[in-house]
Order: structure tokens, then sequence, then C-alpha cells
């Protein structure tokens, strides 16, 4: 229970002030009256009278001061959140005071602050105490905004995010038996305060945290005394003499004395150690604590190694089961091309095959039989190689068709996707446009003209549907495709069979597919098509293939970095090298694709490796570095890959190496190949180096990227002269870059 006494209020102790200076006045008033002897003593008399009035005066106006500066709980009502704020106030402060507290609390402007008391508005210039609060008592109050659109009343931490009240009473003793009770006003910090450590009982396992507090600490009085911290080392040495003060002597048994010997000990001289066998033995004692030291040592040194060794062992147990397996992928996928080829890459590699047998074949004869047998037998093997081609190209002819579905359906497909971006968020937006809904129609429609296992009825409604599609525009055309439909749809009506029909709807889904072709019809194709609609970007793109004599765009011929257009199309290359060479240029596909992946992974602003191209890849492999890893010679061509010959520099032709797979590891490790490798062997791949740098060194795209040191340099080194591009079967010549 707290304990609460009265106190007059400021009010009161004025009014009586006022009634006592009254008083005052009127006693003086009649002093003047009396005689002078008289107002003499009535002044003294008038003096020790009025002594315990003003004495008893000033105690009351020390007392209501006291009371003033006494506080107490004020619980303010946020209006109409209905919040309640709780607040230590001093009972002697006005209600304007109190506004401007709770102002910066809330932190709204004072000026918007209505306090209320049992619903009647408050005067800022009344106080607590006037209100009828008592010290170390409570009240509550209402507080409302006169602006609750943009001043609303929100306390800043939510109620029951509050573990702590605002204000708590405190019992205190302030004399011998007596308590009283203090009203605590509970400061929260802005920051949470850092954890300092602390300790757990071993037995019952509470924990207990170290706190940090707001009070300096205690200062001690300095005591003269000289006090050293027990976190240094340092010590204060002082070297004095002692001297026993007392002298010492001994008594032995004589005559008139008798010292008993019961007590006595035999000491018996031992051997006596010199100072070299005293050095001699701590030595000794060294060594075999060294000897032992060195042990543990060896044993951890002895077991470090062996866990490298078996880290090692096992990097290259995976790296070797890893190579296996990219080894036996590789078979499995060649395996599978041969097997069942789809493109054209696969039919070079079969072709390959084919050639390699025929080579072994006609070896076996020409070392085996003569004369008559061995003709009879060569018109055997070409008879069968006769047969294997044309089953060659029958699974062709058929891939084709399949491939050709393939690629109008990808080609439809495209025309008809949506617009898309990414945007700013990472979301990716998709847009139609009347174009893009145009060619998603028509690629519909192609899809279900295509459709072979449809009724009657269906197929009836489909034709109506094309014929009203192509029937908005009219040219020849379309008028192909409507004569078609019509005479369909008569023999339909015949009752003519579906397998008679086939053709007719071929020719039907060729026309319309023309149809959806033309930028006029469909304009989203325009986009798409090889052949540009504006014949004024054809005049100095068209160049003569010399082997059909044909007029062929610069995409229909194979290009590389060291000359600008092959003299033959690609289709002639093609049946050119199936029907001599059939060689396979995949395996130099796959080494350029590895170079370009590597190279863009160590560095993003490669540009060489992306500048040349599979002929170039072939002249590097067979011409420069003779189709065989620099290191260890091997020549499997799907093992052997391009690799920085010096680390620290960029990729290039007279900065490279071939080495198989397995080398590849052990030469990145390298940082300096001139100590890493014999001179020998440097000067030769240096060499290699000049070679490659003299044939790129002509081509204007790469000379931008050679050496400092000048072409004409090299030219004084190196010999110009054909180069012959050898192959595993026989050699066939080409010309150098410059006749080109």
């Amino acid at each position: 229970m707290k304990t609460q006494k009265r106190t007059p209020s400021r009010e009161k102790v004025q009014q009586r002030s006022r009634q006592r200076t009254t008083e005052s006045r009127g006693v003086m008033e009649r002093r003047r009256r009396l005689p002078g002897g008289a107002q003499e003593a009535a002044k003294e008399a008038e003096t020790q009278a009025d002594l315990p009035d003003n004495t008893e005066l000033l105690r009351e106006l020390q007392r209501a001061e006291h009371v003033g500066n006494s506080t107490a709980t004020v619980k303010v009502v946020l209006v109409p959140e209905g919040h309640v704020m709780t607040v230590a106030f001093a009972i002697g402060l006005s209600i304007q005071e109190l506004k401007r507290h709770l102002a910066s609390e809330l932190r709204v402007p004072a000026e918007v602050l209505q306090i209320s008391v049992d619903g009647t508005l408050v005067e800022d210039q009344q106080s607590l105490m006037e209100l009828g609060v008592r010290p170390h008592g409570s009240t509550r109050m209402e507080m409302s905004s006169t602006d609750p659109n943009d001043h609303p009343l929100r306390p800043l931490r939510p109620p029951e995010h509050d573990s702590m009240p605002d204000v708590i009473t405190v019992r205190v003793q302030t004399d011998d038996g007596v308590f009283q009770e203090v009203v605590v006003e509970i400061e929260r910090p802005l920051q949470q305060k850092a954890f300092l450590g602390g300790y757990r009982h071993r037995l019952t396992g509470a924990e207990y945290h170290h706190a940090a507090v707001q009070t300096l600490p205690k200062n001690r009085p300095d005591r003269g005394v000289v006090i050293f911290s027990r976190d240094t080392q340092t010590v204060e040495l002082k070297s004095q003499v002692q001297q026993c003060p007392v002298s010492v002597c001994t008594q032995m048994t004589g005559i008139g004395c008798y010292v008993s010997c019961m007590n006595d000990k035999l000491v018996a001289p031992g051997n006596y150690i010199t100072a070299d066998e005293y050095h001699d033995r701590r030595l000794r004692a060294v060594i075999r604590l060294q000897a032992f030291a060195r042990r543990w040592l060896a044993r951890e040194a002895v077991e470090r190694l062996r866990r490298e060794r078996d880290r090692r062992l096992a990097w290259q147990e995976l790296q070797e089961r890893r190579r296996r397996e990219e080894k036996e992928e590789q078979l499995r996928d060649r395996r599978h091309r041969w097997m069942n080829p789809q493109r054209r890459e696969d039919f070079n590699l079969l072709y390959q095959a084919l050639e390699k047998w025929r080579c072994e074949e006609e070896q076996q004869i020409n070392s085996s039989l003569r004369g008559a047998e061995r003709k009879a037998a060569l018109c055997l093997l070409l008879e069968q190689e006769t047969q294997l081609i044309a089953t060659i190209g029958r699974h062709r002819i058929g891939v084709q068709n399949n491939n050709y579905d393939k690629t109008v359906r990808n080609f439809l497909d495209k025309s008809a996707a949506p617009h898309q971006w990414r945007a700013a968020d990472g979301r990716l937006i998709e847009k139609d446009s009347p174009h893009t809904i145009r060619a998603r129609e028509l690629r519909d429609l192609y899809n279900n003209i295509s459709l072979s296992a449809v009724n009657q009825e269906q197929r009836l409604q489909v034709l109506m549907t094309l014929k009203h599609t192509v029937k908005e525009h009219e040219c020849q055309l379309t008028r192909d495709v409507v004569d078609l439909i019509d005479r369909e749809v008569d023999l339909m009506t015949r009752s003519v069979k579906t397998a008679k029909l086939e053709g007719l709807r071929k020719r039907i889904s060729t026309l319309f597919l023309q149809y959806i072709k033309t930028p006029a019809f469909n304009p989203e194709v325009a986009k798409l098509l090889k052949v540009p609609q504006n014949p004024s970007q054809l005049k100095h793109d068209m160049f003569l293939c010399h082997g059909c004599r044909r007029y062929l765009r610069s995409a229909d011929f194979s290009s590389s970095a060291s000359v600008r257009l092959s003299g033959q199309c690609r289709d002639c290359a093609r049946l050119d090298n199936i029907a001599r060479a059939r060689n396979d240029f995949s395996c130099y596909k796959h080494i350029l694709r590895r170079l370009r992946a590597d190279e863009q992974r160590l560095s993003e602003e490669a540009k060489i490796p992306f500048l040349l191209q599979v002929e170039d890849v072939r002249y590097l492999v067979e011409v420069v570095w003779m189709s065989r890893s620099a290191l260890h010679a091997c020549s499997d061509l799907y093992n052997l890959v391009f690799v920085r010959w010096e680390r620290q520099r960029d990729w290039s032709p007279w900065n490279c190496i071939l080495l198989s797979k397995e080398e590849t590891s052990a030469h990145l490790e390298v940082e300096d190949v001139h100590k890493a490798y014999e001179a020998t062997f440097v000067r030769r791949i240096e060499h290699k180096h000049k070679l490659a740098q003299r044939h790129f060194s002509q081509i204007p795209v790469m000379a931008e990227y050679l050496d400092s040191q000048p072409a004409a340099a090299l030219g004084n080194q190196l010999v110009s002269k054909p180069i012959t591009m050898a192959t595993s079967k026989h050699a066939t010549d080409t010309p150098s870059a410059s006749a080109h």
C-alpha cells in the first residue's frame, strides 16, 4: 500500500499569506496612533507576536515546494486508438509541460494535443496538484489530437512488444524502520546492450550474465603504494648480502662431556663428479630429448606425406575414372552416330568408317592375292562398297524427310513465338503483336491440314477454314490453293479412298506452307527467311560456285580466318568429301568448341579463339603440330586439346600447345615453362609458334593481335613453301593462304 500525506495546496498557502499581510497593515495603523514610547513597546510586542506566524508561513511554503516536486503516476489514454501510456510526472508542473513531454515521446507537435479528465478539457496553466493529484498517487487522463489526419497519436513501440512497465514503485528504507515508496520511471534505450559474457552454475545450470551500468566506478584514494598489475611479467630485482648474526658451533664427546650418538647418521662419501662429467651427462640428456623430439617430428612429417600421397592417389584415380568414363561416353556416342545417323556430321563419320574399311580390305587383298584372283576380289570389294553407299543414301533420304518435318515445325514455332525480354527485376515479359497472332493462327491451321487420322467431317471443316483464310488475298498462289481444295472436296463427296488422296493433300500442304512463308501474307516470317525480300541487299552478296556453277549467297560458302570464301559451296564441298577424301571434321569441331569454352572461362575478353574456324584448327593440328601431342605423341584426335603455352598470356596460335587430356592438368600447374621443360623442348615449341605466327600474320583480321615482333623479321627466319594437308589415309594438296 502506498502511504500518502495531505499537503496544503499552493493557493491556500498564498491566501493565508495575504490574510497575514492585511492583518499586519492594520496593526501598523493602530501603532501610528499611539505615543512614541507606546509605539516602541507595541512594535516590540508585535515583533514577538509575528515571529511564530512568519516561521510557520515559511515552513508551509517550503512544504508546498517539496510537495510540488513529488511525482505521481499519470496514465494517458490515446483516443481513439485506446493505447495507454504511463509516465511518472511531477505534480507541481503544468499541463503544458506534460504536453511537451508527451509530444516528444509521440513525435507530434504539442499544439495539436488536448488533455481531458472525465470528459472535461484541462487548461494548459493548471498543474496536477491543482487537479487534486496527490504525491505518489495516480490519475487517468484522455489525450486526443486536433488534427488526427496529419498527426495521429500512435505509440512508437506497441505495448505488446514491451515486457517491462513504464513505471514501477520501489520501496526504499530511509531511516531506521521507516520505509518510503518511490515511483521510478523505466528508460528504454534505443540500442541493445552488448553481451559481456557471464558464467553458468555447475549444479543448477543457471546462467548469469555480466551487466553494463551507467554509473562511474568508485574513486579509490591513493594509498601511496605502487601496485603492479598481474597481467605484466616485470619484476624488480635487488641484490643483497645475507650474513647470519649468530655463530654456530658443534660439540663432541670429550673429558667431562658426553654427547649421545644414538641419533647420529653415518655419511659415506660418494663419487666425485667433475664439471666435465656433469656437462657431459647434461649433453647426453639433451641429445636424448632431441632424439625423441625429432622422432616425433619425423613421424608427423611421414604421416603428412602419407596423407598427401593418399589424397593424390585418390585424385588421380578420380581423374582416371573421369577420363575413362568420358572416353567411354565418346565411344558410345560415336557408335550411336554410326548406328543411327541424323546429322551431316554423323554421315561424314559413317563415310569415314566406310573408307577405313575399304582401305583395310584393299590392303589385305593386295598383300595376299595376285593376278586374276586379285582383280576378282577388288571387283567384289567395289560391289560391296557400292551397296553400302546405296544403303547409306537410302537412310539419308529417310532422315532428310524426318528432318524436313521437324525443320518446318520449328520454323512455324519461331514465327509464332511472342516477343520476350527481361525486366529490371528479372521477370520474363512476353508480348503478342497482331503479326504474332496471325502467325500463330496460320501455324495451327497448317498443323490441322497436316493431320492424317481425321474423319471426313473434320477434314471438310478444316478445308473450308483454309479456303476462307487464303481467299483474303487474291493472287495466283491463293487461286491454286482454292482449286486444290475444291478438287479434294469433290473427290471426298464421290467417296474416293483416303490413300488415293495423299498426293493431293501433300500438294495442298506444300502450297499453304509457301503461302505462310510469304511476308505479304505473314509479316512475322520476314526476319526468319534466308533470302532478303529487298533485291538490293543481294547486289554485293552473290558469288559463283566453281563446282555447281550457281550464284549463291556468302552464307552458303564455308569461310575461315585465312581466306574470305572458298571456291566451292557447302553442298559441293560435302559431296566432294564423300566422293574422294571422306574426312570427318567432328574431332576438330570438338577441339575448337572446348578451346572456346576454356578461354571464355579464363577471360571474358578472349577474341582469337572465336575468330578461328574449323579449317584453321585443322591446319594447326595437322600441319603445325602433326596431329600428335607435344609431350607423349598421342595421336587420338578426340583426346587432344589446345591449351595456353604460357598461362599469363591470352591464347593464340603462337601461344598454345597441343596436349592430351591427361597431360593438360599437369601443364596448367607450371608457373614458368622455361624452368619446367628442357631447353630443346622449349626451342621446338617456339619453332612451331613461329610457323603458326607466319601463317596467320598474312591474315588482316589476325595481324592486329600479333606480338611486337614484326612479320618481316619472321620472313628472314622462315622460308615460305606450299603446305601439304596430310591425313591418316593419303595426302591432299591444298594451296597456301597467299594463293587465295
